[in-house]
């Protein structure tokens, strides 16, 4: 019995030792979590109020701009999938690249061509074992994304998106997948087309574009004079508006994944304790088990030896 008090002694150490190193993780993440929502939070305005110029140029001129035009039958989409370089954070990657492929699917079945690419090393791996051709990928940057990483991220894009659609790199529409980060206990992974521009809904947020500060003031549709022309003040924004919409999707995703991460190691400490009390138990158990054998062994050869000098007096 004594063995098996060394091998559960044995386990609640390796348990324990566990225990810190997710405990020591967590609070990793939770101190990252601060600092990525406010990182967030700052990108907001300027991408809201970007994508809220471009689209009124758009809208505020008739300029066939390649970046805001609808191909008549789109036939190659580039979808841009947004995962971590590490994993232990749960479900995060997996619901990422689940809702990739669904995207992927729905492409295929209105018959386009999708080209990937990929930001993070969990991305690359889950479609290089898959033997799935990637065009572009890029890792080493998504816990803490900078604005010159979403620029590096969004250049081929731009340049996929300008080119001929017969052209080998060319594409009618670009896609972005990436987890939104809504609380800490909530993310959803998302999809959105980010080119062509659509405007099928924009009817009422063009008002609220028009009006911009004044909130109280009429709601009068603005004439624009563009100089040099519409499509050179396109060709200066649009890029503009790629790179911060792909900044603020890194800066969500990064959010997204230290929160699972916390949420994931919250979870293992918590199995961990739940374990070590098992064990513990287990271990007391044999420790009684052992202490009542020696007593049984002890009181045992007390009555023998009893016996022994009785059977010596007679």
């Amino acid at each position: 019995m004594g063995a098996q008090l060394r091998v559960y002694k044995r386990r609640i150490k390796s348990v324990t030792a566990t225990k810190k190193i997710t405990r020591a993780m967590e609070m990793i993440a939770a101190s990252r979590i601060v600092k990525a929502q406010r990182r967030v939070a700052a990108s907001e305005p300027y991408a809201t109020e970007l994508t809220r110029a471009v689209t009124a140029v758009a809208q505020g001129s008739d300029t066939q701009h390649p970046l805001t035009t609808e191909v008549e039958r789109p036939t190659r989409a580039a979808v841009l999938l947004i995962t971590s370089d590490r994993g232990l954070a749960g479900g995060y990657n997996s619901n990422a690249i689940k809702a990739a492929e669904q995207l992927n699917n729905r492409l295929i079945g209105e018959g386009k061509q999708v080209v990937n690419y990929i930001v993070g090393s969990k991305g690359v791996s889950y479609y290089r074992f898959r033997e799935r051709p990637v065009k572009e990928s890029w890792s080493g940057f998504t816990d803490q994304p900078t604005y010159a990483d979403a620029k590096a991220v969004a250049e081929p894009l731009i340049e996929a998106i300008q080119a001929d659609t017969g052209a080998a790199d060319g594409v009618d529409e670009l896609h972005i997948v990436y987890t939104e980060f809504i609380s800490m206990m909530t993310q959803t992974p998302v999809d959105n087309r980010m080119l062509p521009l659509s405007f099928s809904k924009s009817a009422e947020e063009s008002a609220e574009v028009i009006k911009g500060a004044l909130k109280n003031g009429p709601e009068i549709m603005p004439l624009y004079d563009f100089e040099p022309s519409a499509e050179d003040v396109l060709d200066a924004l649009l890029p503009r508006y790629v790179e911060s919409r792909i900044y603020n999707a890194l800066l969500q995703a990064a959010a997204s994944k230290h929160a699972a991460t916390r949420r994931a190691m919250k979870s293992a400490t918590d199995n961990a304790e739940d374990l070590i009390k098992s064990l513990t138990r287990l271990a007391n158990a044999a420790r009684q088990a052992d202490i009542t054998q020696e007593i049984s062994e002890i009181v045992g050869g007390a009555s023998a030896l009893a016996d022994a000098n009785a059977g010596s007096d007679r």
